[in-house]
């Protein structure tokens, strides 16, 4: 976190007034990538960000009383060799090495994930697992062109029960939407190589031939203390490099004459700033983007633009007196008698995250829309909500919490509903026509379900472009490698739950 000393200095006079200068509105993985980019090519940029304390978005890390936790787990780890290596430019020794161990909480049992089969079939029991194989064997065939919905793809991959057991209660309360309305595409990229017929000729295959199943990274890299670590490293790089990064900056206004982007207003705390500059970057919400254009954009851009819908998330964090509670870095919840979705246990993702090894920090995740119950609850209701089910799980006493808070976090996951590919090419069209020197990049300014890595890369393709470059930054795909072009049937999109017309 960031000292009231440090505030100040960042906001001083920025580059923003430069010529040929850069914008960019976000500091997360995506604008901080691309801040980065820039200020090491000696490019003046000034970095908004609205967070007064701290930078990293949704990959931030929240200290409270010592104690470090996540919003959500934020692994390090990706395909793109760059990314990696551009991590390690940053932290260095300071990535080690992490074991993973995630598994699925059902009916006070845990289980491996992705599933093992000797292990699922004896947890589950002899009956039940008899009556899992049943459902798949027995379950009508159907054609590819048949399978539209992740209930659909996954039934038809493990059987209905298996399928109600292990996936349909922990989807839909995180997307907030039936099983039924979300599109197969979800279910195919999630669950790579896993499948019934794959468990069960892994039952008989040797450990030492059994291909590895994709949907599972067995190891990944994570700074002791948290995520924030890589991102304040960063803003402090952007910084030496002669960048800014501003905090405590919420933009409302992005003006635009001549068809360009010439100026955005922020206001912090009580005074407001303009910041003209020739290029722009922006990670916010697009909803939020299109809302504050002065002049506004056409009547049917800006009501397109307010259909879009995002879902929001809180963890409640609980400090307990107790020096082990399970080994899993997570858990997902997979039983419909309490309202958590996962489980963090930031002790078992660095030590350093706990002042203290006598105490343990948990992470109850709820996925939730502002406005709802648990949105809305106060926060010692939550604190003692999450106690309760932490005990009710068995996975803690309940009197062996100590302390608590909660984090809300709006906007956390962009929601594909049918009209939203529909909305965001809108929007694309009118930016690329209206306002040439705006480029989008990050889970929410593209409305795009990406991990860090992907933001990271978005975010590195605009600084390039902005140096002469011309990448296409919505040909990022599933695995951060950018397309120089798109394949014939392939839009270079991630998978994401794509509700149903």
């Amino acid at each position: 976190m960031r000292e009231s000393a440090e505030r100040d200095r960042n906001i001083s006079p920025a580059a923003g007034n430069l010529p040929g200068s850069t914008v960019i509105i976000g500091a997360g993985p995506a604008g901080l990538s691309a801040g980065y980019e820039l200020s090491k090519a000696g490019r003046p940029v000034c970095v908004l960000e609205k967070d007064p304390f701290q930078v990293g978005g949704l990959s931030r890390t929240i200290e409270f009383k010592q104690f470090r936790f996540d919003i959500g787990g934020h692994r390090f780890y990706s395909k793109n060799p760059a990314i990696e290596s551009l991590w390690t430019e940053i932290l260095g020794d300071r990535m080690p090495v992490r074991k993973r161990l995630s598994r699925i909480y059902y009916r006070g049992r845990l289980f491996k994930y992705p599933l093992d089969p000797i292990d699922a079939l004896r947890k589950l029991g002899l009956r039940e697992a008899i009556a899992c194989l049943a459902s798949y064997a027995f379950a009508p065939r159907r054609r590819a062109d048949q399978i539209r919905s992740f209930e659909d793809w996954v039934s038809a991959a493990f059987g209905r029960r298996l399928y109600r057991i292990f996936f349909k209660t922990y989807t839909e309360r995180v997307w907030g939407m039936p099983c039924t309305e979300i599109s197969a595409d979800w279910a195919a990229q999630r669950i790579k190589g896993l499948s019934m017929a794959e468990l069960v000729r892994r039952v008989f295959a040797r450990r030492d031939t059994a291909p590895l199943i994709k949907t599972l990274i067995g190891a990944f890299r994570y700074p002791p203390h948290g995520p924030g670590e890589m991102w304040d490293e960063f803003a402090r790089r952007i910084e030496c490099q002669g960048g800014t990064v501003k905090l405590g900056q919420d933009v409302v206004a992005l003006r635009r004459a001549g068809g360009r982007l010439v100026s955005i207003t922020a206001k912090d705390g009580g005074q407001t700033r303009s910041y003209p500059a020739s290029n722009f970057i922006s990670t916010m919400p697009i909803r939020g983007l299109i809302e504050a254009l002065d002049p506004p954009p056409p009547a049917a851009v800006l009501e397109a633009a307010r259909r879009l819908r995002y879902r929001d998330f809180l963890v409640v964090a609980l400090v307990l007196d107790q020096e082990r509670l399970f080994p899993d870095q997570w858990i997902y919840v997979h039983d419909p008698g309490v309202r958590v979705a996962r489980i963090q246990n930031f002790k078992n993702w660095s030590p350093e995250m706990v002042p203290d090894p006598r105490f343990t920090l948990v992470g109850l995740e709820y996925f939730c829309s502002d406005g709802d119950e648990d949105w809305a609850a106060k926060d010692d209701h939550l604190i003692a909500l999450a106690s309760h089910e932490l005990a009710a799980l068995g996975l803690a006493k309940q009197s062996q919490v100590v302390d608590g808070t909660v984090v809300r976090q709006r906007a956390a996951y962009p929601v594909y509903d049918r009209d939203y590919q529909a909305i965001v090419s809108q929007v694309r069209d009118f930016i690329s026509r209206e306002l040439p020197n705006l480029q989008l990049v990050g889970r929410n300014g593209m409305h795009k379900y990406n991990n860090q890595d992907h933001a990271m890369m978005t975010g590195l393709m605009a600084a390039r472009n902005i140096m002469g470059a011309s990448f296409d930054l919505w040909s990022v795909n599933s695995d951060a490698e950018y397309l120089e072009g798109e394949r014939d049937g392939d839009s270079g999109l991630r998978m994401t739950p794509v509700r149903l017309s």
